[in-house]
């Protein structure tokens, strides 16, 4: 099975980092395609949780697509973010 890397912001998946890194995200904290995607360097799991306030989500996409009211931004002032 091929290795997949995801987006930290996103969860959008590529088959390098290479790949990944070079792409603009559209969930990037300066705002949509103001930055590339950044490497989750966690593993892949079947919960993911959100490492500001707990929420777990099953896959990154779907975490990070939620407001935290946790956030170091300040409440829903930013998307959940996956813990390693």
């Amino acid at each position: 099975m091929a290795q997949k890397f995801y987006c930290e912001y996103c969860g959008h998946s590529a088959s390098s980092v290479q790949s990944l890194t070079s792409a603009y995200c559209f969930r990037h904290p300066d705002g949509p395609n103001k930055g590339k995607h950044k490497l989750y360097e966690g593993s892949e799991k079947s919960k993911y949780t959100c490492k500001y306030c707990g929420h777990q989500a099953s896959s990154i996409q779907s975490l990070t697509s939620a407001y935290c009211f946790r956030h170091p931004n300040g409440r829903n002032k930013g998307k959940h973010a996956p813990a390693l």
